[in-house]
């Protein structure tokens, strides 16, 4: 955890990010959904037995920076989130997270939702 911290700390919003080259298909991924809006895949490191992220293919920096014209996308983002989780066998519950800004923990700036379970999860998250 303490590492994701120190990530989010010197993360920087602009330019070119990780999951940017993951929809250019410059980094391969295996897409556990895929449609027009966004994709969902398997985190590289999972916080739980199931770790998947949701990400919009337009690159929203983050949650707080996204345009009251987001709307639909951020709704459908989340209708994908709860579809995924079902297909992934999540039928006792998920937690979805969605990190925004350094105090948020956010280290990579393209808006991002991950959505954790197949465990007990603690209260309070953070």
């Amino acid at each position: 955890m303490a590492d994701e911290v120190e990530k989010a700390q010197i993360a920087t919003p602009g330019g070119d990010t990780i999951f940017g080259k993951i929809l250019r298909k410059e980094i391969p991924c295996n897409f556990i959904y895929e449609d027009d809006k966004c994709v969902a895949f398997h985190d590289i490191n999972p916080q739980a037995p199931t770790h998947f992220l949701v990400i919009p293919r337009k690159p929203i920096p983050q949650l707080s920076l996204a345009d009251d014209s987001d709307d639909q996308l951020l709704g459908h983002l989340m209708v994908v989130a709860r579809r995924v989780a079902k297909e992934q066998g999540l039928s006792r519950g998920f937690r979805l997270v969605v990190n925004d800004g350094a105090d948020g923990c956010q280290s990579v700036y393209h808006l991002h939702l991950h959505i954790l379970g197949g465990r007990q999860l603690q209260w309070p998250p953070g």
